[in-house]
């Protein structure tokens, strides 16, 4: 009977043991998650997260481009494409006015592709394009752009 209650005894000291070991190593988590209050971490204000701008989108419909033949030729292919212009809410106005010079930059841009690299573009390749004709232009005019981006709207080539 004396072994049965040192048995039981033993068993419940590890049993305590553990439970204060387990207790010990929570209190060390919790102790090292949360900063302490002299940390310059926790005496700097969190960063605002700004919320997404709300754009306005403006369309700069059916700019048609004659594609050029292999040989630098007019042929009777054509490209459509329609172009959407992300802006923000006070420059949309401003982005309106400018269709018709947008509208031109795009013309320039496009018409020196032949029916063969048109269809080998895909729809990023004429963004990225366009994109950078617009930046090229406002930037030779010291202005800057009304729009954040351009975008593709449709495209067709016949």
């Amino acid at each position: 009977m004396k072994t049965k209650a040192k048995l039981i005894a033993v068993i419940a000291g590890v049993a305590l043991l553990a439970a204060s070991g387990a207790g010990a190593a929570v209190w060390w988590m919790q102790s090292h998650r949360a900063a302490p209050a002299g940390d310059a971490k926790a005496e700097a204000p969190k960063e605002e997260v700004k919320p997404a701008p709300d754009y306005k989108y403006v369309t700069l419909d059916k700019v048609l481009v004659m594609l050029r033949g292999p040989n630098g030729s007019a042929v009777s292919h054509y490209m459509a494409v329609d172009i959407v212009f992300k802006t923000l809410p006070e420059h949309e106005k401003r982005t309106k006015e400018h269709l018709p010079l947008l509208r031109t930059v795009t013309v320039k841009a496009l018409s020196v592709h032949t029916v063969e690299s048109a269809t080998a573009m895909s729809v990023e390749d004429f963004a990225l394009l366009l994109n950078k004709a617009y930046q090229a232009n406002y930037a030779a005019e010291h202005r800057e752009p009304p729009f954040a981006e351009a975008l593709i709207g449709k495209l067709i080539i016949e």
